[in-house]
Protein backbone atom coordinates (compact mmCIF):
# COMPACT_ATOMS: atom_id res chain seq x y z
CA UNK A 1 0.00 0.00 0.00
CA UNK A 2 2.76 2.40 0.98
CA UNK A 3 4.82 1.55 -2.09
CA UNK A 4 1.77 2.37 -4.19
CA UNK A 5 1.42 5.63 -2.27
CA UNK A 6 5.05 6.52 -2.89
CA UNK A 7 4.61 5.88 -6.60
CA UNK A 8 1.56 8.15 -6.56
CA UNK A 9 3.48 10.88 -4.74
CA UNK A 10 6.38 10.59 -7.19
CA UNK A 11 3.97 10.98 -10.11
CA UNK A 12 2.42 14.01 -8.40
CA UNK A 13 5.84 15.61 -8.11
CA UNK A 14 6.72 14.85 -11.73
CA UNK A 15 3.43 16.45 -12.76
CA UNK A 16 4.22 19.49 -10.61
CA UNK A 17 7.63 19.91 -12.22
CA UNK A 18 6.08 19.76 -15.69
CA UNK A 19 3.55 22.42 -14.72
CA UNK A 20 6.28 24.66 -13.31
CA UNK A 21 8.30 24.31 -16.51
CA UNK A 22 5.27 25.30 -18.58
CA UNK A 23 4.82 28.39 -16.41
CA UNK A 24 8.50 29.32 -16.74
CA UNK A 25 8.39 28.86 -20.52
CA UNK A 26 5.25 31.00 -20.82
CA UNK A 27 6.62 34.12 -19.09
CA UNK A 28 9.74 36.27 -18.98
CA UNK A 29 8.80 38.20 -15.85
CA UNK A 30 10.22 36.39 -12.77
CA UNK A 31 7.52 37.91 -10.56
CA UNK A 32 4.78 36.52 -12.78
CA UNK A 33 6.53 33.14 -12.87
CA UNK A 34 6.86 33.06 -9.08
CA UNK A 35 3.24 34.05 -8.46
CA UNK A 36 1.78 31.47 -10.82
CA UNK A 37 4.19 28.81 -9.58
CA UNK A 38 3.20 29.40 -5.96
CA UNK A 39 -0.46 28.95 -6.81
CA UNK A 40 0.29 25.68 -8.61
CA UNK A 41 2.53 24.39 -5.82
CA UNK A 42 -0.05 25.27 -3.17
CA UNK A 43 -2.65 23.15 -4.94
CA UNK A 44 -0.19 20.29 -5.30
CA UNK A 45 0.71 20.36 -1.58
CA UNK A 46 -2.99 20.33 -0.65
CA UNK A 47 -3.48 17.24 -2.80
CA UNK A 48 -0.42 15.63 -1.22
CA UNK A 49 -1.80 16.28 2.24
CA UNK A 50 -5.11 14.62 1.32
CA UNK A 51 -3.22 11.55 0.15
CA UNK A 52 -1.08 11.28 3.29
CA UNK A 53 -3.39 12.25 6.16
CA UNK A 54 -5.42 9.00 6.25
CA UNK A 55 -2.38 6.78 5.69
CA UNK A 56 -0.90 4.64 8.45
CA UNK A 57 2.69 3.86 7.58
CA UNK A 58 3.69 0.22 7.93
CA UNK A 59 6.87 1.10 9.79
CA UNK A 60 9.26 3.86 10.84
CA UNK A 61 11.43 3.35 7.76
CA UNK A 62 8.55 4.19 5.43
CA UNK A 63 7.51 7.22 7.46
CA UNK A 64 11.10 8.46 7.49
CA UNK A 65 11.37 7.97 3.74
CA UNK A 66 8.29 10.08 3.07
CA UNK A 67 9.18 12.96 5.39
CA UNK A 68 12.88 12.96 4.53
CA UNK A 69 12.80 12.34 0.79
CA UNK A 70 9.36 13.04 -0.68
CA UNK A 71 7.48 15.76 1.15
CA UNK A 72 10.47 18.19 1.19
CA UNK A 73 10.52 18.15 -2.62
CA UNK A 74 7.13 19.86 -2.71
CA UNK A 75 7.75 22.24 0.19
CA UNK A 76 11.17 23.24 -1.16
CA UNK A 77 9.58 24.48 -4.37
CA UNK A 78 7.16 26.62 -2.39
CA UNK A 79 9.94 28.07 -0.22
CA UNK A 80 12.09 28.72 -3.29
CA UNK A 81 9.47 30.67 -5.21
CA UNK A 82 8.44 32.59 -2.09
CA UNK A 83 12.05 33.72 -1.69
CA UNK A 84 12.42 34.53 -5.38
CA UNK A 85 9.26 36.63 -5.26
CA UNK A 86 10.50 38.50 -2.20
CA UNK A 87 13.97 39.08 -3.67
CA UNK A 88 12.90 40.12 -7.16
CA UNK A 89 10.12 42.43 -5.98
CA UNK A 90 12.59 44.27 -3.72
CA UNK A 91 15.49 44.58 -6.14
CA UNK A 92 16.97 48.10 -6.53
CA UNK A 93 16.39 49.76 -9.90
CA UNK A 94 19.45 52.02 -9.82
CA UNK A 95 22.00 50.21 -12.01
CA UNK A 96 23.49 46.82 -12.85
CA UNK A 97 26.33 47.19 -10.36
CA UNK A 98 23.91 47.84 -7.49
CA UNK A 99 21.74 44.90 -8.51
CA UNK A 100 24.77 42.61 -8.68
CA UNK A 101 25.70 43.68 -5.15
CA UNK A 102 22.10 43.05 -4.05
CA UNK A 103 22.23 39.47 -5.33
CA UNK A 104 25.60 38.95 -3.66
CA UNK A 105 24.12 40.10 -0.34
CA UNK A 106 21.33 37.54 -0.76
CA UNK A 107 23.97 34.87 -1.35
CA UNK A 108 25.62 35.94 1.91
CA UNK A 109 22.29 35.33 3.68
CA UNK A 110 22.29 31.76 2.38
CA UNK A 111 25.80 31.27 3.74
CA UNK A 112 24.68 32.63 7.10
CA UNK A 113 21.72 30.23 7.19
CA UNK A 114 24.08 27.37 6.36
CA UNK A 115 26.42 28.42 9.16
CA UNK A 116 23.58 28.70 11.69
CA UNK A 117 22.33 25.22 10.78
CA UNK A 118 25.67 23.58 10.07
CA UNK A 119 25.06 20.51 12.23
CA UNK A 120 21.89 19.51 10.41
CA UNK A 121 23.37 20.45 7.02
CA UNK A 122 26.23 18.05 7.67
CA UNK A 123 23.85 15.35 8.88
CA UNK A 124 21.70 15.63 5.78
CA UNK A 125 24.52 16.02 3.24
CA UNK A 126 26.31 12.94 4.61
CA UNK A 127 23.11 10.90 4.24
CA UNK A 128 23.33 10.08 7.94
CA UNK A 129 20.47 8.09 9.45
CA UNK A 130 21.19 7.72 13.17
CA UNK A 131 18.78 10.56 14.10
CA UNK A 132 16.10 9.86 11.50
CA UNK A 133 13.77 8.36 14.11
CA UNK A 134 13.77 11.76 15.85
CA UNK A 135 13.94 14.06 12.84
CA UNK A 136 11.50 12.42 10.45
CA UNK A 137 8.89 10.60 12.52
CA UNK A 138 5.83 12.53 13.63
CA UNK A 139 5.54 13.43 17.32
CA UNK A 140 8.98 12.01 18.05
CA UNK A 141 11.06 15.16 18.44
CA UNK A 142 13.36 15.71 21.37
CA UNK A 143 12.96 19.05 23.18
CA UNK A 144 16.72 19.06 23.76
CA UNK A 145 17.27 19.39 20.00
CA UNK A 146 17.37 22.65 18.08
CA UNK A 147 13.79 23.00 16.88
CA UNK A 148 11.86 25.47 14.74
CA UNK A 149 10.13 28.23 16.67
CA UNK A 150 7.05 27.53 14.53
CA UNK A 151 6.95 23.84 15.40
CA UNK A 152 3.66 24.09 17.28
CA UNK A 153 2.04 25.96 14.40
CA UNK A 154 2.55 23.02 12.06
CA UNK A 155 0.01 20.29 11.36
CA UNK A 156 1.41 17.43 13.44
CA UNK A 157 -0.21 14.87 11.13
CA UNK A 158 1.69 16.26 8.15
CA UNK A 159 4.93 17.49 9.73
CA UNK A 160 7.97 16.23 11.61
CA UNK A 161 10.51 18.33 13.48
CA UNK A 162 13.01 18.51 10.59
CA UNK A 163 11.23 17.85 7.30
CA UNK A 164 10.94 21.63 6.83
CA UNK A 165 14.68 22.01 7.35
CA UNK A 166 15.33 19.56 4.54
CA UNK A 167 12.96 21.60 2.38
CA UNK A 168 14.92 24.75 3.25
CA UNK A 169 18.19 23.09 2.25
CA UNK A 170 16.75 22.03 -1.11
CA UNK A 171 15.20 25.47 -1.64
CA UNK A 172 18.48 27.19 -0.82
CA UNK A 173 20.28 24.99 -3.35
CA UNK A 174 17.86 26.21 -6.02
CA UNK A 175 18.07 29.79 -4.80
CA UNK A 176 21.87 29.76 -4.88
CA UNK A 177 21.79 28.81 -8.56
CA UNK A 178 19.19 31.52 -9.28
CA UNK A 179 21.14 34.24 -7.45
CA UNK A 180 24.44 33.34 -9.12
CA UNK A 181 22.83 33.36 -12.55
CA UNK A 182 21.16 36.73 -11.95
CA UNK A 183 24.36 38.20 -10.53
CA UNK A 184 26.26 36.96 -13.58
CA UNK A 185 23.66 38.52 -15.91
CA UNK A 186 23.99 41.89 -14.17
CA UNK A 187 27.79 41.64 -14.36
CA UNK A 188 27.77 40.94 -18.10
CA UNK A 189 25.27 43.75 -18.75
CA UNK A 190 27.37 46.13 -16.68
CA UNK A 191 30.68 45.19 -18.33
CA UNK A 192 29.09 45.21 -21.78
CA UNK A 193 28.00 48.82 -21.23
CA UNK A 194 31.52 49.66 -20.12
CA UNK A 195 32.94 47.99 -23.22
CA UNK A 196 30.71 50.12 -25.43
CA UNK A 197 31.67 53.30 -23.61
CA UNK A 198 34.10 55.72 -25.26
CA UNK A 199 37.66 54.55 -24.55
CA UNK A 200 40.61 56.86 -24.17
CA UNK A 201 43.80 55.80 -25.96
CA UNK A 202 47.13 56.94 -24.60
CA UNK A 203 49.01 58.28 -27.62
CA UNK A 204 52.14 59.64 -25.93
CA UNK A 205 55.01 57.36 -24.90
CA UNK A 206 54.75 54.82 -22.09
CA UNK A 207 57.61 56.55 -20.31
CA UNK A 208 55.63 59.80 -20.39
CA UNK A 209 52.61 58.11 -18.78
CA UNK A 210 54.78 56.59 -16.05
CA UNK A 211 56.41 59.99 -15.38
CA UNK A 212 52.99 61.65 -15.10
CA UNK A 213 51.56 58.89 -12.91
CA UNK A 214 54.55 58.95 -10.56
CA UNK A 215 54.32 62.73 -10.21
CA UNK A 216 50.62 62.46 -9.34
CA UNK A 217 51.36 59.64 -6.89
CA UNK A 218 54.08 61.64 -5.14
CA UNK A 219 51.64 64.56 -4.86
CA UNK A 220 49.03 62.31 -3.15
CA UNK A 221 46.54 62.90 -5.96
CA UNK A 222 44.96 59.43 -5.67
CA UNK A 223 43.05 58.33 -2.57
CA UNK A 224 44.74 60.98 -0.48
CA UNK A 225 48.03 59.16 -0.92
CA UNK A 226 46.68 55.95 0.65
CA UNK A 227 47.38 53.75 -2.34
CA UNK A 228 50.39 51.86 -3.67
CA UNK A 229 51.99 53.05 -6.90
CA UNK A 230 51.56 49.54 -8.31
CA UNK A 231 47.76 49.80 -7.84
CA UNK A 232 47.72 53.08 -9.75
CA UNK A 233 49.71 51.54 -12.57
CA UNK A 234 47.44 48.49 -12.80
CA UNK A 235 44.44 50.79 -13.03
CA UNK A 236 46.07 52.83 -15.80
CA UNK A 237 47.03 49.68 -17.70
CA UNK A 238 43.43 48.52 -17.56
CA UNK A 239 42.00 51.94 -18.46
CA UNK A 240 44.25 52.47 -21.46
CA UNK A 241 44.64 48.78 -22.35
CA UNK A 242 48.40 49.15 -22.28
CA UNK A 243 51.32 47.18 -20.83
CA UNK A 244 53.61 49.53 -18.94
CA UNK A 245 56.22 46.86 -18.27
CA UNK A 246 58.68 47.29 -15.40
CA UNK A 247 57.52 50.76 -14.37
CA UNK A 248 59.72 50.85 -11.25
CA UNK A 249 62.78 50.44 -13.50
CA UNK A 250 61.43 53.23 -15.72
CA UNK A 251 61.04 55.52 -12.67
CA UNK A 252 64.69 54.84 -11.78
CA UNK A 253 65.74 55.72 -15.34
CA UNK A 254 63.74 58.97 -15.14
CA UNK A 255 65.45 59.79 -11.85
CA UNK A 256 68.88 59.16 -13.44
CA UNK A 257 68.32 61.48 -16.41
CA UNK A 258 71.21 63.88 -16.95
CA UNK A 259 69.35 66.61 -18.86
CA UNK A 260 66.16 67.27 -16.90
CA UNK A 261 64.34 64.59 -14.98
CA UNK A 262 60.80 65.78 -15.75
CA UNK A 263 60.81 66.10 -19.55
CA UNK A 264 57.15 65.24 -20.02
CA UNK A 265 55.91 67.39 -17.14
CA UNK A 266 57.98 70.30 -18.42
CA UNK A 267 56.51 69.83 -21.88
CA UNK A 268 52.97 69.78 -20.43
CA UNK A 269 53.65 72.97 -18.51
CA UNK A 270 55.18 74.67 -21.55
CA UNK A 271 52.34 73.65 -23.86
CA UNK A 272 49.64 74.77 -21.42
CA UNK A 273 51.32 78.10 -20.79
CA UNK A 274 51.72 78.63 -24.54
CA UNK A 275 48.01 77.88 -25.05
CA UNK A 276 47.03 80.41 -22.40
CA UNK A 277 49.43 82.97 -23.90
CA UNK A 278 47.97 82.50 -27.39
CA UNK A 279 44.47 82.78 -26.00
CA UNK A 280 45.33 86.03 -24.23
CA UNK A 281 46.76 87.50 -27.44
CA UNK A 282 43.49 86.86 -29.28
CA UNK A 283 41.63 89.30 -27.04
Amino acid sequence: MVNKLFRTVTKMYDHLERDLKLIADAHDDPIKIAEESLSTIDQSIRELKKEITPIIFEGIAEEVYFFKNLKPLFISKYIYFMKVLSIVSSIPHSNEKARKKYYENELDKLKKYHSENADFYNYYRRNATYMDHKYFVRNSFDLKMKLSLNLYNFDECFTTSHCHQVAHILANDLLEVFLKEESEKEYHTWTKKEDHATHLKWSASKVALIELAYALHQSNCFNGGNIEFSEIMRSLEKTFDIDLGNYYKTVTEIKDRKNGRTKFLNMLSANLNQYFKNADEQF
